[in-house]
């Protein structure tokens, strides 16, 4: 079977998806707003931070590199908002997880086709009405071409990360009877070793050394270290893409070794 046609058998699943978001389009609005508020109150703080150097500040970054920084890490954190762990974790305690079981389908890449519009909605809807606004209201830095299309590169594999991050919180539904405290957790553990709410940069020499060789920082720190040219050269860059692509794989594969686990001691009530 071509690959082309293993893939069709996904495209149901994206349209599903995408069909599930037209039905809450008012979402999409309520996500701006909080967006928007959350990086208002994080830029103004950190500007108020940089507002005493003409220059470069701490960690290098300067009042517009910072602000650059931290609005495209809200953005984002919108992007890998993308309700797999909390789908997961629901279609395990239902137990409609055991339908697909039966079907000629891998139930991690069912939930990867559906999250697929929701992060392209979230892109366009609320990522890109959030970086016009603030354009408009604080400098920012403008990245060079080539470190543009790094970025966008970066952030694919970025999306990667956040899928099987999310996909192995919703998993733990099969272990525990409410994931609400894992989900948050996993949520306030990403937010910081990501460099969401302070970047890398800025952390002390140890901490910023367990964030650097976590897979967090390869959803945040690693696509901003591009979009920002902070990386050194050519090997510089390679290397920052080359960590976030063995991230992805490395948790695909343990997505995948776990799942198949989990499905040996799925107990369904009733069937």
């Amino acid at each position: 079977m071509s690959a082309v046609t293993r893939a069709r058998r996904y495209l149901p699943f994206a349209t599903g998806g995408l069909q599930s978001l037209l039905q809450y389009r008012s979402m999409f609005f309520v996500t701006g707003v909080t967006a928007a508020a959350g990086a208002a109150v994080t830029v103004f703080l950190w500007r108020a931070v940089y507002a005493g150097s003409p220059g470069a500040g701490p960690g290098g970054f300067t009042a517009a590199g910072i602000t650059t920084y931290l609005l495209v890490a809200q953005v984002l954190q919108v992007l890998h908002a993308n309700r797999v762990d909390d789908e997961v974790a629901a279609e395990v305690y239902r137990g409609d997880v055991a339908v697909m079981l039966v079907r000629p389908v891998s139930y991690p890449l069912v939930r990867f086709a559906a999250c697929l519009p929701v992060v392209a909605a979230n892109a366009l809807l609320v990522g890109v009405p959030v970086l016009l606004l603030f354009s408009f209201l604080v400098p920012m830095t403008a990245p060079t071409a080539g470190n543009a299309a790094l970025f966008a590169l970066s952030t694919l594999l970025s999306v990667l990360i956040a899928f099987c991050v999310n996909l192995l919180t919703g998993m733990t539904g099969f272990l525990t009877t409410n994931t609400w405290g894992v989900r948050m957790l996993k949520q306030s553990v990403v937010a910081f070793f990501a460099g969401q709410l302070v970047p890398i940069a800025l952390m002390p020499g140890p901490l910023a050394a367990v964030a650097m060789a976590l897979p967090f920082r390869g959803m945040v720190d690693g696509p901003l270290t591009l979009l920002l040219g902070r990386y050194e050269g050519v090997a510089g860059a390679l290397g920052v893409l080359a960590q976030q692509a063995g991230w992805a794989v490395a948790l695909a594969a343990l997505s995948a070794v776990l799942w198949r686990a989990a499905t040996g001691r799925l107990e369904v009530l009733g069937g």
